[in-house]
């Protein structure tokens, strides 16, 4: 039997199988959340003309301490059209092309109307300020963002911004989700004694709302070979098929040789760390393509934890990300951490935002723990034990 793979070792084989999805086109606002396919550049230039920044008066000179003339106005939308010459000013608003021969904007506050007539009546203004130059956001042809970044409600800003109507994007990853298990009931409400109700599907799927794909659910499925192929088979369409349970060893554990009957080949299997040592990862060619079969434990902290770790990250990679890894973040654990095992461990625990509690209940079926927790502690295998006050680093959940 091979040894277990680390989990920077497993996180790299598994992203090296997953060759991002094919391209489409789609509208702007129909990619949120989705990841560019090709690189962002400006169809035009923002802003395409010198702008004021502020609500008042565009002057004809600099160095005159007025009065001056108001020969127009130019708003948002309306530019004045004409000259603005010494002695001269235009009414103008924020937003407002400057008008020709205008470099300076006198803020209203510091400016006296009176009819026609404007005098200073507050400081004085500066050449220069309160103007937004045309392109100093960007320019026509510039490049704005690489390719594998997310559209977030800003980058779709920035999109339209930049001219465009539609963005490339990968297709949406097809997942089956398969429950599998004899003890796992569909209905909780309809739970035997030697039941207990499937919840790593749901789980699962609620994990991967967060992300542009369509996600079918089959099971609970018995432990059978049979069943396990008529699941499979059912889904023979996916880009990613994802197990729930059966990954172990045991008498009952037969996801690895369903998936070998279905001919699948498995890439690895095993991770050095707790929870979610038992994972699996299989890849089936159909020809035109292949699909990827993603083994989860059975129990549903090992579960989400592998999924946190490993599926969402996949799913990204498959979507384009240039980033699919969660990133980690550097804080200090307010209670005594005992000398880490021969596994990597992730802790369940509570982050303030400046410290992190480990939780009390760390087994790898304790769902209440689980709900609670909204950071996962990293244990390095074999490290010292470490005192409160010790830094460590965490991955942020949006449990709690």
């Amino acid at each position: 039997m091979s040894s277990a793979l680390s989990l920077p070792d497993a996180q790299a084989q598994l992203l090296a199988l997953a060759q991002p999805l094919a391209v489409e086109t789609v509208a702007a606002d129909e990619a949120l959340g989705r990841y560019l396919a090709a690189p962002l550049h400006a169809r035009r230039t923002q802003p395409p003309a010198d702008l004021s920044a502020m609500d008042g008066y565009a002057l004809g000179d600099t160095d005159s301490h007025g009065p001056w003339r108001i020969i127009g106005e130019s708003a948002a939308g309306h530019p004045f059209d004409g000259p603005v010459a010494a002695g001269e000013a235009v009414r103008i608003s924020t937003g407002a092309i400057l008008p020709e021969g205008a470099q300076t904007v006198l803020l209203q506050e510091d400016a006296t109307r009176e009819g026609t007539t404007l005098t200073l009546s507050g400081d004085a203004p500066v050449q220069g300020r309160h103007i937004r130059r045309a392109g100093f956001d960007f320019s026509e042809g510039q490049a704005l963002r690489d390719a594998g970044i997310k559209v977030t409600p800003a980058v779709l800003a920035l999109t339209l911004a930049a001219g465009h109507a539609t963005l490339p994007v990968r297709q949406k990853p097809r997942i089956v989700l398969i429950d599998s298990g004899d003890e796992l009931a569909a209905d909780p409400t309809q739970c035997a004694r030697h039941q207990i109700p499937a919840s790593n599907g749901p789980m699962l799927q609620a994990m991967l709302a967060s992300l542009p794909c369509t996600v079918t659910r089959i099971g609970p499925v018995a432990d059978t070979l049979d069943a396990l192929a008529a699941a499979l088979d059912a889904a023979r369409e996916a880009d990613l098929i994802v197990t729930s349970g059966g990954a172990s060893v045991g008498d009952h554990d037969l996801i690895r040789p369903a998936l070998e009957a279905w001919g699948a080949k498995i890439a690895f299997w095993r991770v050095a760390m707790k929870p979610g040592k038992p994972l699996m990862v299989a890849r089936r060619n159909t020809g035109d393509s292949e699909q990827l079969v993603l083994g989860l434990p059975g129990n549903p902290v090992s579960s989400y934890v592998t999924a946190f770790l490993f599926l969402l990250p996949l799913v990204r990679a498959l979507l384009g990300s240039g980033q699919p890894l969660p990133t980690q973040a550097q804080t200090v654990v307010t209670a005594d951490l005992g000398a880490g095992g021969k596994r990597l461990e992730f802790l369940r625990g509570i982050w303030d935002g400046n410290t992190v509690i480990p939780l009390s209940e760390q087994d790898s079926s304790g769902l209440h723990a689980l709900s609670v927790a909204n950071a996962l502690i990293e244990r390095p295998a074999m490290g010292a034990a470490q005192a409160a006050g010790s830094p460590v680093r965490i991955y942020r959940l949006e449990n709690g």
